[in-house]
């Protein structure tokens, strides 16, 4: 019963923000915007979609390796995998299939490898960060003088981002320190928990502990930084290639803007981020780039189905090879939520 009210109201945030979207909007004139984009830009943002993927699934290597050696190929397909249940399933069910479907190939503890994850989406957001202030205090100068309150808001959710990164750091920090203490602590539950469960938890704890081995050794941690710059800077590639196609006027630096701009959007948890996605690409390049209505919605669908197509094909075909369907996906989404939650 919970589940399904779950997703009555995350199909209702969806429709709501498709709503928004496409509200006002020619959809003979979006579709002419569509058919008309320039083919080589296209073909050159479908194509930092596989490169993404395969960034991404070397960095979590990376992360990886202090829990044991992985396989390239075992890793990028988990990667796929996650990246197709996040755009079929609500909450971001990915980021927690994808260590579970690793572990089920690889030697490891699935609840370390979901700390990874963690350490993962906090160097997204440092790197996301760091791209905005660039364009924000040294490329978005026009920007700012054209649009002072859209780039005032700009700035304070950058601001507010950076600080929760921040104390995020702080606290895996205090967790990876000692491992082993942290199973401690937590065995103290036992005096207000059943010692069963007391255990359980400082079990669990302590293998998620040593998952973020990587903030433990501050080289490792700048190394797997290094590795999100070319990761964001190709995801900005593809979202320029897009507005090059509709033929917006904006600088590749722009992207970055555009970029935040999609992070924010993508926090909607509807599947596959969508409306949300689409809402904010579509406010980003008429606020800020002057783009009309109809290229920008024309824009923003493409570019969702460039983001979400390669992945979703890659996974589902991945899994099929492992005798997963859509709802033997679910299952392991569902079997992952309850043992990160046990």
């Amino acid at each position: 019963m919970r589940s399904h009210a779950r997703t009555i109201v995350v199909l209702a945030l969806a429709a709501g923000l498709l709503l928004l979207f496409l509200r006002n909007v020619n959809l003979g004139r979006v579709l002419a915007d569509i058919l008309h984009a320039r083919p080589e830009w296209l073909a050159l943002s479908l194509a930092t979609t596989f490169v993404n993927l395969a960034i991404r699934a070397l960095r979590w290597q990376f992360l990886l390796e202090p829990l044991g050696p992985t396989a390239f190929g075992n890793v990028f397909r988990a990667t796929a995998v996650g990246f197709a249940a996040t755009s079929l399933l609500p909450a971001r069910a990915g980021e927690v299939i994808r260590p579970y479907f690793l572990a089920r190939h690889e030697q490891m503890s699935a609840t370390g490898a979901f700390a990874t994850i963690i350490v993962e989406r906090l160097l997204d957001t440092i790197t996301v960060l760091i791209l905005l202030a660039s364009y924000v205090f040294v490329f978005g100068r026009e920007v700012a003088f054209t649009n002072p309150l859209g780039f005032k808001a700009i700035k304070w959710a950058g601001a507010s981002a950076a600080v929760i990164a921040a104390a995020a750091l702080v606290v895996l920090f205090v967790l990876a320190k000692d491992p082993a203490r942290l199973g401690r602590t937590i065995e103290r539950l036992a005096r207000v928990v059943p010692s069963a469960l007391a255990g359980l938890l400082a079990k669990v704890a302590e293998k998620f502990a040593i998952g973020l081995a990587a903030i433990r050794q501050p080289s490792r941690m700048l190394t797997a930084l290094a590795w999100s710059f070319p990761l964001w800077l190709s995801i900005c590639l593809g979202i320029w290639s897009v507005a090059m196609a509709f033929r917006f006027a904006i600088p590749f630096t722009g992207s970055f803007l555009l970029l935040a701009m999609l992070v924010l959007g993508v926090t909607v948890p509807t599947p596959g981020a969508v409306g949300g996605f689409h809402e904010a690409f579509r406010l980003g390049a008429t606020v800020f780039f002057g783009a009309s209505e109809t290229a920008a919605v024309g824009a923003a669908i493409v570019l969702w189905l460039f983001s979400i197509g390669p992945s979703l094909f890659l996974g589902l075909l991945f899994a099929a090879q492992v005798g997963l369907n859509l709802n033997g996906i679910r299952r392991l989404a569902d079997q992952a939520e309850q043992g990160h939650t046990a």
